[in-house]
């Protein structure tokens, strides 16, 4: 990411939570714990916006050189185009000092200070990464001197017009006084399974808070920002979109024209209803459109659904060949919520995809939901990717798994209500000793709608729907009873 004014940071999430990088010439404070990713960050840092009159110095008071070089190579850094100051405990310059034990509040840090000041004048470098910062608070009789020294040191950056980046481990004593005296701290913890960075300040800027997810990988480090999208959906709703069909002319009638793109239906009714059955019509339409749609699938196979939609008239296969249908399966081992609706927003900008089905909400918490993410938590997320795909003018289909088969009638869970513009309704009814299905419209935000329940049939020639129910009441409250 390139905004005038700043400099990245060598990842492109963490330029957009600080509204397009870091501020040349400020002093920034890295913390986290052992493993988190502070050197692999430093990497990035350091290797940003590398040109041939570039000057990078990365000071190491912990890991020896070599294992920073070694693990750098692995991740494709050009590693080759940093100056290196080792002072760790096995350099030379620690050797020749005779610190024979490292740490030790025998010797004095002065030695490692002037080192350090004497490479920063000598190199006067766009960037520094300073890595074991903590090393010389051991060094240090108090922490008052300690605080003194890093202070003088940041003025000397300062002056000599370089941009710093300070590591401090959380975890071995507090870092109050590093915090204070930092123009900007960056954050990186642990929450469960999953890695997650924030900004807990940026002098003279602003940046987008809350906790952030971020990934190691064999690149070295990627940070998806939460997705928070600007979202007026009065003012947005009020123009006029296109209506979509279902490509059945009776559930057509039901919508009074079809669902508007770029809304979110939550098709809800009892397991074994026809709820996927029926988002993949919209998808069947979709495709002789040419339009493409995807399904994340949590309950069934790929597999399964391709046989099921075969035996109803559903030509998945075809779609799939013709790239007007994606199946992705979504695992909760591999995948955490907030990386889930980032692969759906990468889906939706590099292939123009214009429906998504997510094949169930219910399914999405129960595989979830743990000690770090609540169903609320759930929720907001699936309201983030609403908001996402309602700006771009996606259409969404959320099917939603209710416990009745018949009896009280129940829409969906109170907490996820509020995410749907439509909902349709699936519904068993017994009747004269057998079971029928029904099928309605319980809301539609940007329409009117049929408010008569119709019979409903899955066949081997698609869904059939027949004239609505004129001659029962009561199907609701699941006691029909025939009209005379």
């Amino acid at each position: 990411m390139d905004v005038e004014g700043r400099i990245s940071t060598g990842i492109n999430g963490l330029d957009s939570i600080l509204e397009g990088g870091l501020i040349p010439g400020d002093a920034y404070l890295l913390r986290g714990g052992a493993g988190s990713g502070k050197t692999t960050l430093g990497l990035h840092f350091l290797c940003a916006d590398l040109s041939t009159d570039s000057s990078r110095l990365f000071i190491s008071l912990s890991e020896p050189r070599p294992k920073i070089v070694r693990n750098a190579e692995k991740r494709d850094f050009p590693i080759q185009k940093i100056e290196f100051l080792d002072l760790s405990p096995s350099s030379q310059f620690v050797e020749k000092e005779d610190y024979s034990v490292f740490p030790s509040a025998e010797v004095e840090e002065q030695p490692l200070l002037e080192e350090i000041s004497k490479k920063i004048k000598a190199m006067k470098p766009e960037r520094i990464f300073i890595d074991g910062l903590t090393q010389l608070r051991f060094l240090s009789p108090d922490d008052y001197r300690f605080r003194k020294n890093i202070q003088s040191l940041i003025k000397l950056m300062a002056d000599m017009e370089t941009t710093p980046m300070l590591v401090s481990e959380v975890g071995s004593r507090p870092d109050d006084d590093l915090q204070f005296i930092s123009d900007g701290i960056i954050s990186l913890k642990t929450r469960g399974d999953e890695r997650k960075i924030s900004i807990a300040k940026i002098r003279g800027s602003d940046f987008v808070r809350g906790l952030h997810t971020y990934i190691l990988n064999e690149k070295g480090m990627k940070v998806y920002p939460r997705l928070n999208p600007d979202f007026s959906p009065d003012k947005d709703m009020a123009a006029d979109r296109e209506t979509i069909s279902s490509g059945v002319p009776e559930i057509d009638k039901l919508l009074h024209g079809g669902i508007e793109r770029g809304t979110n239906t939550i098709i809800t009714g009892p397991t074994g209803s026809g709820k996927t059955s029926l988002g993949l019509t919209f998808m069947k339409e979709a495709a002789g459109r040419g339009e493409r749609s995807v399904i994340y699938l949590l309950e069934e196979s790929k597999e399964i659904l391709k046989q099921r939609s075969k035996s109803i008239n559903i030509p998945i296969e075809e779609m799939v060949k013709n790239n007007n249908l994606e199946l992705f399966s979504v695992n909760s081992g591999e995948i955490s919520p907030e990386l889930f609706v980032h692969r759906v927003k990468k889906e939706v900008e590099e292939n123009d995809t214009k429906l998504v089905m997510l094949d169930s909400i219910t399914a999405f918490n129960s595989h979830f939901k743990d000690e770090n993410w609540r169903k609320n938590d759930l929720i907001k997320v699936l309201d983030s990717m609403r908001k996402f795909l309602f700006n771009n003018n996606v259409t969404i289909l959320m099917t939603n798994e209710i416990p009745n088969i018949t009896g009280d009638f129940q829409v969906t869970d109170d907490q996820i209500s509020y995410l749907a513009d439509n909902v349709i309704i699936l519904r068993y009814i017994e009747l004269s000793g057998g079971m029928q299905k029904a099928i309605g419209v319980l809301k539609k935000r940007l329409s009117s709608f049929e408010t008569k329940l119709r019979e409903f049939e899955i066949t081997e020639y698609g869904l059939e729907v027949g004239e609505p129910m004129e001659n029962l009441s009561g199907i609701l409250s699941g006691n029909p009873e025939i009209i005379s």
